[in-house]
């Protein structure tokens, strides 16, 4: 690949168990999504099964993202400590008090701070989130709604603020969620240009992950490299 132009990460989210996660491995994955019990969506899985493949995966080329919806860093805490993943990502809106407080008792974890793009005040939740995190990962929940959508909606957002928070915050990485597929990668990552990007839904068939689903995923964002830089 030419100089100036990289790949587009892949995040592999719902893992089920240790034959998904390595399945989504050997398509390219850089990163695999355990998720914690939720108030609503797809593929959760409890403790005790995501700290089996957050185990498994150790050593080998992939990060392990744990979904909580968890707000207070001593609760975060306490779930890492139950699955050991590299990384934490937070569903929900967390006090940056609490991110601070995060830091210190799980210091060599990265945070995640995921963002709902529902209009222009995602702009400034993420201005203000970036300090605090390693990355940052828009997706399409609402947690307004009376039951909590902190994920798998499988719905599209506004893609162009998408891509004017992704240059406010450069050169924080920024992960896009949200309803894509191998149809629409290639307008979404043209559109937003992101770090990587992150789905569940789109590469199942009857809940576990297709594996031609996945190869066609994968196969269409390897042709959607986009440029380095803002």
């Amino acid at each position: 690949m030419s100089a100036g132009v990289h790949r587009t990460a892949l995040k592999v989210c719902c893992i089920a168990d240790t034959d998904e996660a390595r399945m989504a491995l050997s398509a390219g994955a850089a990163a695999l999504g355990l998720v914690s019990p939720m108030p609503s969506g797809p593929g959760a899985i409890d403790e005790r099964r995501a700290a089996v493949v957050a185990k498994a995966m150790r050593g080998l080329p992939v990060k392990t993202f744990l979904l909580t919806a968890r707000t207070t860093a001593a609760g975060i805490a306490a779930q890492w400590r139950q699955v050991r993943p590299t990384t934490l990502q937070l569903v929900d809106h967390v006090p940056r008090s609490e991110l601070r407080a995060l830091r210190d008792l799980c210091p060599r974890v990265e945070l995640v701070q995921v963002v709902h793009v529902l209009g222009e005040a995602s702009l400034a939740e993420a201005l203000a989130v970036a300090p605090e995190v390693d990355a940052i990962l828009l997706d399409s929940g609402n947690p307004q709604a009376v039951i909590k959508e902190l994920g798998g909606t499988g719905r599209t957002h506004d893609w162009a603020l998408s891509r004017r928070i992704r240059d406010a915050v450069f050169p924080l990485p920024l992960w896009l969620a949200g309803g894509l597929n191998a149809g629409n990668v290639g307008a979404a990552v043209a559109a937003v240009q992101p770090h990587g990007v992150d789905l569940c839904s789109s590469l199942r068939t009857e809940g576990r992950l297709d594996a031609s689903r996945l190869a066609a995923f994968a196969q269409a964002l390897s042709a959607a490299a986009v440029p380095d830089g803002p």
